[in-house]
């Protein structure tokens, strides 16, 4: 077969993965999603305002978080995908403190039923010296 002789198979399926052998999820995330198809890895976000650079949020991780995934939607709709279709997330803070309120944002954004598997870290720091960066990987046409 020549370079260009292949058959592209628009096969798109998202599986939520559940098992009682391993611990329940804690919040709006699953154990693992099984996934194939187009994928969009996205970025990781941070608190900026599209229009002018400027950091959102000022020292509210809440704010920021908002912020971060207004982004990720705006991606994600550029693509074709929205955030049903995410499979994977992945959340870094400043702070571990400020879980519960990132993830009091998060849940308005990813139901608990059909989240994606999500780790979350605590790093040492963020660029622009931001409180949270998210990324995600979504599968088109998946939801």
């Amino acid at each position: 077969m020549g370079r260009h002789d292949f058959f592209w198979f628009n096969i798109m399926t998202r599986e939520i993965i559940r098992t009682t052998l391993a611990p329940a999820p804690v919040g709006p995330y699953n154990q693992a999603i099984a996934a194939a198809g187009p994928m969009v890895f996205v970025a990781g976000q941070i608190a900026l305002d599209p229009q002018t650079g400027a950091i959102v949020g000022g020292n509210d991780v809440a704010q920021q978080t908002e912020q971060v995934l207004a982004n990720l939607n705006a991606i994600l709709a550029a693509s074709g995908a929205t955030c049903k279709d995410v499979v994977k997330t992945t959340v870094f803070l400043k702070d571990m403190n400020d879980f519960s309120a990132m993830n009091a944002v998060y849940a308005k954004y990813f139901a608990e039923d059909s989240a994606p598997a999500r780790a979350c870290v605590e790093v040492a720091r963020l660029p622009k010296d931001v409180l949270v960066e998210i990324d995600c990987i979504a599968v088109l046409g998946s939801a």
